[in-house]
């Protein structure tokens, strides 16, 4: 089962010095995330939505690959 998610977390992508990524979880389920990754490059911005399975998520989490930043508020 998804479900949508009020506040979105929001986790920094380890990236390259001046590049700004970031993704957001937009839904989740038991097994997997729907995300959107934003990524801009000196202005240049691309965002992508995919999904995710639980277990990579947490692997990139704990390996520090991602890092929460705050959440946004979803109206």
């Amino acid at each position: 089962m998804i479900s949508d998610i009020k506040s979105m977390k929001r986790y920094n992508i380890k990236s390259l010095p001046g590049n700004k990524e970031y993704i957001d979880i937009l839904k989740e389920s038991d097994d997997e995330y729907l995300v959107r990754f934003t990524r801009d490059n000196n202005g240049s911005v691309k965002t992508t939505e995919e999904t995710i399975t639980r277990h990579l998520f947490n692997i990139c989490v704990q390996t520090g690959y991602l890092n929460p930043m705050t959440e946004v508020s979803v109206a």
